[in-house]
């Protein structure tokens, strides 16, 4: 049930990739155009600027993307009900376990069996709960994710273009031997992306 940090991070290493593909999709309504050999001699280097976010930071409770803590405890709260109902289902499990254990050999065959009987109900309960709300949780978290994803993405498209930057590499994915500071764009981005978008916004209901 707890699992909203590791997804939200895959999701948003899915996002950074768009920015450095999304320059060699064909436009809409037009035919890819054929490839053809480059010459060989006077070959214009084309004029990039690279960039490296560390897309990992954005789910920083602090200094991270604010929507993503929003989002995190708006799930975390619809789902508290679920949680709590199979903390106290393990309770009892537990309980009854050791009433089993420490009774079985004194207590009468057929008050033991009976709560074996009960122990293996609640087992089957619990387990039968779990991966509903297993289920459940999964949907729900790609019903409130995915937007922010998407909105991500956009965000970070339009903050390369703005500022010439060609290439963006995702170091929380790849690993870099060396970097400059100076082309590290994470804190800048996230301040830019919660500038514009408010970690207060509306949540759907599911």
């Amino acid at each position: 049930m707890k699992l909203v940090r590791l997804i939200a991070a895959v999701a948003v290493l899915t996002t950074v990739a768009i920015i450095s593909v999304s320059a060699q999709q064909p436009k809409p309504g037009g035919a890819t155009p054929p490839v053809t050999a480059a010459p060989q001699t006077n070959a214009a280097v084309p004029d990039s600027k690279m960039a490296v976010i560390y897309s990992d930071e954005f789910m920083d409770a602090k200094t991270g993307i604010l929507r993503f803590a929003s989002l995190s405890a708006t799930l975390t709260k619809e789902f508290q009900p679920r949680q709590t109902e199979l903390t106290n289902l393990e309770q009892r499990i537990n309980q009854l376990t050791k009433e089993v254990t420490d009774t079985q050999a004194v207590a009468d065959p057929r008050t033991i069996q009976t709560k074996r009987d009960q122990l293996e109900q609640l087992q089957l309960e619990y387990k039968r709960k779990g991966e509903d709300g297993q289920a459940l949780f999964t949907k729900r978290r790609g019903e409130l994710f995915q937007p922010l994803q998407t909105d991500i993405g956009k965000a970070l498209e339009a903050f390369a273009k703005a500022r010439g930057i060609t290439v963006i590499v995702d170091g929380s994915a790849v690993p870099l031997v060396y970097r400059l500071e100076s082309i590290d764009i994470t804190k800048a981005f996230i301040a830019d992306f919660n500038s514009k978008n408010p970690a207060t916004a509306s949540v759907s209901q599911p």
